[in-house]
């Protein structure tokens, strides 16, 4: 599409010539009146103008070549009706990319993929893959899951997604949140539960993007969101708090019974693996007085050990384990280990949408039944995650939202027929490829392969991780994203979002982090349906030529819900000051002018007819006249101010 601009040039003013020099119009006004002649400085070839060399030169004759004599008259205005009117094609759409390239992104970087960038992916895919390997273990054992699945979520995630996804940093795979989620809705039930939620998630990711109804998530206010994700972190800590010291038994011990339950060899071993992942994690932030390419070697040595300390720990550990039971037995480990895989083949099969469970056989719609409410929640959370991470480190806001939710969609679909749990984006994982220069979504293809190598070589070594180590990571993964800093500020600044925040956050701990989630909007819907039910009014006694009338005007938009409460204003304001002037109503704040506005103004309209009060509307609208034409009692005031007529009545 093409926007053409029609320029008219009133060659006295000499305002209208736009030029990118702004000091060279303000040069030619100033030698017009001292009458010095001055050198041509406008730029011909300034953006914005004509191509056309014909319009150039008539402005240019018309304009800088005249001679200091003939410019004197155009001062003098005896030139004024001389006009210069040139067409110019100012401003073009990009063309609208086809959809084929829009929904499989990897064409459109394809074609540009040179050396320099698969190198840069190839680093930054290897880095990546360092720290996804030993999160998708950890994530798995949080889930109540066997460590492979976990493995073959991060495989799947980010194929998929490098080939369909938009923002190279992101990467899908097994987070802290989806964790969860399966923990919440699947619980102790078989994997088949677990493949299916993932089945289910990615269709109605995929069906949001296909029905762009990403809107939704912007119903979720972010008071909600970040009280969600506490909460989330807070119960993530306190279920791994328990591997940690390797408590045995169940439910929450007494401080008493605390010590008495302790497994001191898995709490040992816990919190040294805790506190050498905070120092690692330290190492990242280490500044050098002096930036000599030593210390910048350094720095960037310390930085990988940094983002690779999950690998290094989990690594040592295993490793310890593997040459102890290797020297005496596997009875002879004193802290507990994960549970050993017998098999870690990535193989294809359909969603078991029936299978038996309990020595009944489920079908479809029992197994929808068993998850209940996770159908909804995953997905919504998922979406809400993923958005938040692209629109974080997306390039020129340039953030396709549908595209974003199908990929998603897409990836989860697509894990379910290798036996994956929900997966969705993580900020440390993306941050770590933002530090490592990631330059495509091509990367993810290079994490996948690492990941799918340490799956095939290093299965039979994942039964030697420390489950102590595990829970270790995990704490040091969630517990900085624990954040509490809001609730002073809200409660200076707003109380509705410090109650929301408030509510949502011992909602999740106290029943589950679907219902918090869901309380907190539900408890943000209703201060909005307050807010829209008692609109903001401002009442006052005006003077318009020697006669004074009642002012009602809304200081924020009205709807439906609120005209109730307008009319409420009114007849109080009637009563305070006797019925004894009239009423002017300013409508300029009436949103949606319906039904409802047409039967309550002529309501009131009435009730003043009988008190002889006369309503006049300020700011109505002509169609909303229209809509009032059988009302009785009222005035309408179209201009900008009110006058001594529009305070009078109607003549019949």
């Amino acid at each position: 599409m093409r926007f053409f601009i029609k320029r008219t040039f009133r060659l006295p003013q000499l305002t209208n010539y736009k030029s990118r020099n702004s000091d060279d119009v303000s040069q030619k006004r100033k030698s017009i009146i001292n009458e010095k002649p001055v050198e041509n400085s406008f730029d011909k070839t300034q953006p914005g103008f004509s191509k056309n060399e014909d319009d150039i030169q008539n402005a240019d004759n018309l304009v800088e070549n005249k001679s200091l004599e003939e410019l004197k008259p155009m001062k003098n205005g005896e030139l004024l009706d001389t006009k210069v009117t040139i067409d110019t094609v100012k401003y073009e759409q990009p063309p609208e990319k086809h959809w084929i390239l829009r929904r499989l992104s990897f064409l459109n970087w394809l074609k540009t993929y040179d050396r320099e960038t698969a190198i840069a992916d190839l680093i930054a895919g290897i880095t990546l893959g360092l720290t996804i390997i030993p999160q998708s273990i950890a994530y798995a054992a949080l889930a109540g899951l066997s460590s492979e699945y976990g493995l073959y979520s991060a495989i799947i995630g980010t194929v998929f997604y490098a080939l369909f996804g938009t923002i190279p940093q992101v990467s899908i795979g097994p987070t802290s949140l989806m964790s969860l989620m399966v923990l919440q809705f699947v619980g102790e039930r078989p994997m088949q539960f677990v493949v299916v939620l993932a089945f289910l998630a990615g269709l109605v990711e995929l069906l949001m993007g296909v029905f762009q109804l990403g809107f939704v998530v912007n119903f979720i206010p972010t008071p909600v969101t970040k009280a969600f994700t506490s909460a989330t972190a807070v119960i993530v800590a306190a279920v791994q708090f328990k591997n940690l010291l390797g408590l045995k038994g169940k439910g929450v011990p007494s401080f008493g019974e605390l010590f008495k339950r302790i497994h001191y060899s898995d709490a040992i071993l816990g919190l040294i693996c805790l506190v050498v992942l905070l120092l690692l994690r330290q190492l990242a932030h280490i500044n050098f007085k002096k930036n000599t390419p030593n210390t910048c070697r350094l720095k960037k040595f310390l930085w990988y050990v940094s983002i690779s300390r999950n690998a290094l720990v989990v690594f040592i550990c295993s490793t310890i384990t593997y040459f102890w039971v290797k020297n005496r037995s596997m009875e002879a480990i004193p802290y507990t280990l994960t549970a050993k895989v017998t098999s870690a083949q990535l193989t294809f099969s359909l969603p078991p949408f029936a299978f038996d469970y309990k020595n009944t056989t489920l079908v479809f719609t029992d197994i929808i039944h068993e998850l209940g409410g996770g159908i909804a929640v995953v997905p919504i959370v998922a979406i809400l995650a993923n958005v938040a991470i692209a629109k974080a480190f997306v390039k020129d806001n340039r953030l396709d939202a549908s595209q974003e939710m199908l990929t998603l969609g897409i990836c989860n679909i697509a894990g379910s027929f290798f036996n994956c749990m929900p997966t969705c984006g993580a900020f440390t994982r993306s941050a770590v490829s933002q530090a490592s220069g990631v330059r495509t979504p091509l990367s993810g293809i290079y994490t996948a392969i690492l990941v799918y190598l340490a799956l095939s070589v290093l299965t039979p070594y994942f039964g030697y991780i420390p489950r102590s180590s595990i829970a270790a990571l995990l704490i040091t993964a969630v517990v900085f994203m624990i954040d509490f800093s809001p609730i002073k500020e809200l409660w200076r600044t707003n109380k509705k979002d410090f109650f929301s925040w408030v509510g949502c956050f011992i909602v999740c701990l106290a029943a589950g982090v679907e219902v918090g989630l869901l309380f907190g909007i539900v408890l943000n819907m209703i201060f909005v349906l307050l807010r829209l039910g008692n609109p903001k009014v401002e009442v006052a006694l005006m003077e318009c030529e020697n006669r004074n009338y009642i002012f009602v005007s809304p200081t924020s938009d009205v709807y439906y819900s609120g005209i109730e409460y307008i009319r409420d204003k009114i007849n109080e304001a009637c009563l305070l000051y006797r019925d004894d002037f009239p009423v002017v109503l300013d409508c300029r704040r009436f949103m949606q002018f319906d039904a409802t506005f047409v039967d309550v103004i002529s309501a009131v309209a009435k009730e003043l007819r009988d008190r002889h009060v006369l309503l006049v509307l300020f700011g109505i609208s002509e169609e909303s006249q229209q809509l009032m034409h059988k009302s009785e009692n009222i005035n309408y005031c179209e201009g900008d101010r009110i006058g001594s007529d529009d305070l009078s009545p109607k003549k019949q």
